[in-house]
């Protein structure tokens, strides 16, 4: 274990073992005992037969990201052995199955895993129990404790597990019994995925209904409304197609229900017209982008950051967009709720960008109490004889009216007049091109206002991200005690260019999980600042703090 208490925990098996409800206990084990967690699912696009691994990282004090040099690793098959050994610390313990594996290396500790497992039905679903009860008997859980923390965590099929977890206990006590102590905390006791966050982040905003078509690795968020729906309030409703997502969003937007969707770059792209569609009829809606590595279907459960671009220019023709991307569990909550307020003041579609490894990742997290001020939409307090839909305000927003009423409410595709008559005449075209441009100096105004950039240090050696990785940086920078000061912007259109004037005459470093380095690209053609480096990453893998801290060491120490 590492000398500031830092326990990471890898189980690793076949599809179809039970690994990822295995690392989801394992992290609530340690949540419960007051530590600090995150946890970090790895698997491919298989039902049966992939790989898959989760990490569970904990500590006494914060953590913001999984660290794969692991103290302890069950390897529940062949395969997991060869591909984990080399992430074992120095002092770390190797377990695995020794009924699928024969040549394990040296000083690993064989377990009969399968073979304890073989009388009770679903046995390969079993090994995941059994990775579990490694982690006990080697914290120190002792043979009662361990059986009740398998009743209250395996409730389905309770007393096979229970007994085939004492069996393993059994055979692990002698050689494994407390090898690690792990220090309590007082770290808040919620444990939340992103994607959960933003769920609960944008029904704090008033969600009313949620439509999305299953692309990983937004679906969860689906899936979690859908559970909750009686729960919320909140209409959950899986469409035919993310064209008929968009659409339905939009209708029902213009009746007044707060409205949000959600999808990965593929099943966005087919939303594009649908979200230019709310850009001519001023329709304020939410959309959750969570990225994967691309173009096409890419690879469907792993992260990138290579859609930043896609986000900042989605949709045809001129109109604003705000797009912000959030930096931790915990401010996607707030991002959520904060962005479905900026939709429905300035009437235009917002994009919440995101990326697999902050939407399936799960952590301690303390959510607020109190949200940021959200603001109001702007309603119609006339007759409803004298109501124009696009009436040609000022400030570029107009007046919102909802049925039942007498007025003449029209919302439309086509270029239009105040009142949403179809029109083609060069003088209202050019009015109503610029009526809604107008509200992004607003957008702008507003954002001013707001904290649109995150800054951790006030050291002249500066690193620029966003997104997820923010918490990788924040996590080397800590643990490489590096004398850096990180800047994240959270707004990335409207770009928060005055937040960047202080750098304009230095070099920053830029971390980014982009083959093209879009997020330095943008830095400079939207700021001036020079980028005197790009770390970038785009293997579909997060960042690992500790390399990541050993190359921005290297950056620096090269000036």
């Amino acid at each position: 274990m590492s000398t500031d208490g830092r326990f990471t925990f890898i189980v690793a098996g076949e599809a179809g073992h039970g690994v990822r409800r295995a690392g989801n206990v394992a992290a609530d084990l340690c949540s419960g005992m007051g530590r600090y967690v995150f946890q970090m699912d790895d698997y491919q696009s298989l039902i049966r037969g992939g790989h898959n691994f989760s990490v569970i990282t904990s500590a006494p004090q914060p953590v913001l990201s999984q660290f794969l040099r692991a103290d302890l690793v069950v390897a529940l098959d062949k395969r997991s052995v060869g591909l984990h050994r080399d992430h074992l610390s120095t002092d770390g313990t190797l377990v695995y199955n020794s009924d699928a594996v024969s040549d394990a290396p040296e000083g690993a500790v064989g377990l009969p895993l399968s073979s304890l497992a073989k009388d009770y039905p679903r046995p390969d679903l079993r090994l995941g129990v059994a990775s579990i009860v490694v982690l006990l008997v080697a914290t120190g859980f002792s043979r009662d404790e361990a059986a009740d923390f398998i009743r209250r965590q395996y409730a389905r099929d309770v007393e096979n597990n229970v007994k085939y977890g004492l069996s393993v206990y059994d055979a692990a006590v002698q050689i494994l019994q407390g090898r690690y102590h792990l220090a309590r905390g007082d770290a808040p006791a919620t444990m939340l995925a992103g994607n959960e966050a933003i769920a609960l982040g944008a029904y704090a905003g008033g969600l009313d209904m949620y439509f999305a078509y299953p692309m990983t690795p937004s679906s969860s968020i689906l899936h979690f409304l859908a559970a909750r729906s009686e729960d919320l309030g909140v209409v959950t409703v899986h469409p035919e197609s993310e064209v008929a997502v968009m659409n339905m969003a939009v209708g029902a937007a213009s009746v007044g229900a707060r409205a949000a969707v959600g999808s990965s770059g593929g099943g966005f792209a087919l939303m594009e017209e649908g979200f230019s569609l709310a850009g001519m009829s001023e329709t304020p809606v939410l959309c959750i982008l969570s990225s994967r590595p691309g173009p096409s279907t890419g690879v469907p459960t792993y992260t990138a950051q290579g859609d930043l671009g896609f986000a900042l220019n989605q949709g045809h023709g001129e109109f604003p967009r705000i797009v912000a991307s959030p930096g931790s569990i915990g401010e996607a909550y707030e991002l959520a709720a904060e962005l479905m307020g900026l939709a429905w003041a300035f009437q235009t579609p917002a994009i919440l960008l995101t990326e697999k490894h902050l939407s399936e990742s799960r952590m301690t997290v303390q959510l607020p109490s109190d949200l940021p001020e959200i603001p109001e939409p702007l309603m119609h307090e006339g007759s409803a004889a004298e109501y124009r839909r696009y009436e040609n305000t000022e400030s570029g927003v107009s007046p919102l009216r909802f049925p039942p009423s007498d007025a003449l409410i029209k919302w439309t595709s086509y270029e239009h007049d105040e009142s949403g008559i179809t029109t083609e005449a060069a003088d209202i075209i050019a009015m109503m091109q610029e009526k809604r441009l107008r509200k992004r100096k607003g957008l702008i105004e507003k954002l001013r206002r707001m904290r649109t950039v995150n800054r951790y240090g006030s050291s002249r050696n500066v690193v620029v991200t966003y997104g997820s990785t923010a918490m990788s940086v924040r996590e080397a920078v800590a643990i490489g005690k590096l004398d850096v000061q990180v800047v994240q912007p959270v707004y990335l259109e409207p770009f928060p260019e005055w937040e960047f004037e202080q750098l304009s005459g230095s070099g920053v470093i830029v971390v980014e999980q982009s083959c093209e380095a879009q997020l330095a690209a943008l830095l400079k053609h939207r700021t001036g600042v020079s980028v005197r480096n790009s770390i970038t990453q785009y293997d579909g893998r997060p960042f690992d703090p500790e390399e990541l801290a050993a190359r921005l060491k290297e950056v620096l120490a090269n000036g």
